[in-house]
């Protein structure tokens, strides 16, 4: 049955266009009959509404183009008032039609089919529909007929959208009625400039930025209803939190003047400055030379085993956190004009901040503006006996190992990401035996097989025994032992440890500071919009506690964003920007990405060309006995640009950023290929990889025939 009303359907439209009937919805075939409707409409006024009222309805239903055409019309032959009346029950009717029958048809197969690329309609109908739909028509960014067709797919009820379409479509209808009324007193070039139709195109053109700033009011006094807002305020931003994000956003808020607070309960600088980015680069750079002094015979040195006290490896990490942390000091954004509270800030209302200061002292800021940059804090899994093991985190650890003389002899590392391969690696390199256990079948699941193989590979030639597959079910004491109790393909194997550091991952830092009272929707991170803002428009997160990405440079990226927004958004805001984003594993090789790599490609279904270029064979790489890794660039089928890199290799997060880049400016792979690159340096491999894509697609035929023609001239 629904395959005979799909071509009845089908070939209704068909025979609208096979007979040129869609060439009477325009403009200028309005304007030439125009006189002639009026007779009709003379002789029988309500058999002309009637027939006018039933062709939109159908027009509508069967999204034909040519219903603006047809509202300018009402407005011509009906007046405002009739025509306003005609054209606003015969759209919703038509468009109720469009949605019942997509429904009907479609919605099934679609949802069974795409439910994932329809997720973010589905859960915006799922949470609040009607006013979903009601922005969507009072803001006609989509065009109207697919908003029908697409509401069709979701659960909405037919009432519900008859009744809000009929209302969110009002005043559009009153602007092109209003417009078809000055259109029918066009009787020569006097008359196009008529201050009437003048009037009706401007409303035209500047009803979508009205309808949003209604739209947005309307929302924000629903949201903001059960608050009193203060007549003064003391600040213009308060920060919650000195990290990255909340650093960069109140010292953009300090270059413009602005009157701004940052609280932070604990380490100025977060999670990046005191356990994250810094330490664990620290540690890295002390292993990586431990390591080049065990094969110092690729460089035609006597290999050592390397001498060292870890206590003085671990003051190096100390130190290296204390020279950064000026850059990130109290006395330093108090002298850039930001008023740093130290202390333990609750958001009390949407206006308000109750600050418990760490001298023991309370006090109140009311503001204009909120960012939340709170943060995260490493996962630890509720594994039985966790408690009792002396687990550390990549937060706890520094401080911990800080006050050993010797290196941890068995370590345990959960998890197989970013953090846990780093800190794996580094520690084998000093010295420790290091097991890394990880659920997945590989490590690194983010990037490619072949390049987390290759990570893993050299990992294990460092001797960290990966364990993947392998589930963690308990810790057991054992007397003095303590054991790791894992299941792997349905036995049990037991690993004896004397540290063991949880690195399953991170969480955003979501309670305590207020969120629950004013009802802020949490899922994982704080949720927020495209402009970062929370459920309240003044109220926005930023950083890990935002995400989608925990890293400490799309943090600062949000920042500005969040800040931006903040102190300017009442006139005008901007969308944060996640088109160009990288990051880098520092493991050895080094793993560098942005954009898509292949298995994001195959799961998105994106078509793609991908060009290879092994740094094996480069000059400096050989140089420095350094000679392995991968560059591999995706770029869209028979083009240059640029979808996504990943290169596996020495100081591949630096060489990177050329790709980045290009991929932010829309430069592709020609325009790298046509730059100088010194030689020799490692960056010459981005060239190399734009050479052979360039290899890849030579003219051949044209080289064919520039071989004829210089043969020819050889005579």
């Amino acid at each position: 049955m629904k395959k005979i009303v799909l071509l009845l359907i089908v070939a209704s439209v068909v025979a609208v266009f096979a007979f040129d009937l869609h060439s009477l919805l325009t403009l200028d075939s309005l304007k030439s009959r125009l006189e002639q409707f009026r007779e009709f409409q003379t002789e029988s006024p309500w058999l002309v509404a009637g027939v006018f009222f039933a062709a939109y309805v159908l027009v509508t239903a069967f999204s034909i183009p040519g219903a603006a055409v047809m509202t300018l019309a009402a407005g011509a032959l009906f007046g405002l008032l009739q025509g306003l009346i005609l054209v606003s029950f015969a759209s919703t009717i038509g468009a109720t039609l469009a949605f019942v029958g997509a429904r009907y048809l479609l919605r099934d197969s679609v949802q069974a089919k795409f439910g994932t690329r329809l997720k973010a309609i589905n859960e915006g109908v799922e949470k609040e529909g009607a006013f979903y739909l009601f922005t969507l028509r009072l803001v006609p960014v989509f065009p109207f007929f697919l908003i029908n067709l697409l509401m069709g797919l979701t659960s909405m009820k037919a009432f519900t959208f008859f009744w809000v379409s009929q209302l969110g479509m009002f005043a559009g209808t009153v602007v092109y009625v209003n417009a078809g009324t000055e259109l029918a007193k066009i009787d020569s070039l006097a008359g196009i400039l008529s201050p009437g139709l003048i009037l009706s195109f401007v409303l035209l053109g500047i009803f979508p930025l009205i309808a949003k700033k209604v739209t947005d009011k309307i929302k924000a006094r629903k949201v903001y209803a059960q608050w009193t807002k203060p007549v003064k305020f003391d600040r213009n931003m308060v920060v919650i939190g000195a990290g990255a994000a909340g650093l960069v956003s109140s010292y953009i808020a300090a270059a413009v003047k602005a009157k701004v607070t940052l609280v932070e309960a604990h380490k100025m600088g977060g999670d990046c400055l005191n356990f994250g980015c810094v330490p664990s680069k620290a540690i890295i750079k002390s292993a990586k030379l431990a390591h080049q002094m065990r094969h110092a015979d690729k460089y035609g040195l006597h290999a050592a085993t390397p001498s060292f006290s870890f206590k003085a490896v671990m003051a190096r990490v100390h130190d290296i956190i204390k020279a950064i942390e000026p850059h990130d000091s109290v006395e330093r954004y108090t002298g850039l004009g930001v008023d740093v509270i130290q202390g333990y800030a609750t958001i009390v209302d949407p206006w308000t901040v109750e600050i418990k200061h760490n001298s023991g002292e309370t006090s109140r800021l009311t503001t204009r503006s909120i960012v939340i940059a709170a943060g995260a804090q490493p996962v630890v899994p509720p594994l039985p006996g966790i408690e009792t093991s002396g687990y550390l985190t990549s937060d706890t650890l520094w401080d911990e190992f800080e006050k050993r003389d010797d290196l941890p002899k068995r370590l345990v590392v959960l998890g197989g990401g970013p953090i846990g391969s780093e800190l794996a690696q580094a520690f084998a390199r000093l010295g420790s035996q290091v097991t890394q256990v990880e659920l997945g079948d590989r490590i690194m699941v983010r990037e490619d097989p072949e390049i987390s193989a290759m990570a893993m590979d050299s990992m294990r030639a460092d001797g960290v025994n990966i364990l993947t597959q392998h589930k963690a079910v308990r810790f057991e004491r054992r007397g003095d032992q303590k054991v790791l109790v894992t299941e792997h393909q349905g036995n049990t194997v037991e690993i004896e440890f004397d540290d063991v550091i949880c690195a399953v991952g991170r969480k955003a830092r979501l309670t305590g500071y207020g969120l629950e009272k004013l009802g802020i929707e949490t899922n994982r991170t704080v949720v927020t919009n495209e402009y970062l803002e929370t459920l309240y428009p003044n109220i926005f997160a930023a950083g890990d506690v935002a995400g989608p990405y925990q890293f400490t440079h799309v943090a600062a990226h949000q920042a500005w964003y969040a800040s931006v927004n903040a102190l300017f958004g009442h006139l005008k805001k901007f969308k944060a920007d996640y088109s160009v984003i990288p990051w880098t594993t520092f493991t050895d090789p080094e793993v560098a990405r942005v954009g898509l790599n292949e298995q994001d490609a195959k799961e998105q279904g994106v078509a793609y060309e991908l060009t290879r270029y092994g740094i094996d064979d480069l000059d400096r790489a050989i140089a420095d006995s350094d000679a392995h890794g991968v560059v591999k660039v995706l770029t869209v089928p028979g083009k240059d640009k640029i979808l996504g890199v990943t290169i596996a290799g020495v100081h591949a997060g630096d060489l990177l950023a050329e790709f980045v880049l290009a991929m932010k400016h829309g430069l592709g792979l020609n325009k790298i290929l046509g730059t100088i690159h010194t030689y020799p340096t490692l960056a010459e491999a981005n060239k190399y990889a734009a050479g052979e894509w360039k290899r890849a697609h030579a003219p051949e035929k044209v080289l064919l025939w520039l071989g004829k023609y210089h043969a020819w001239r050889l005579g």
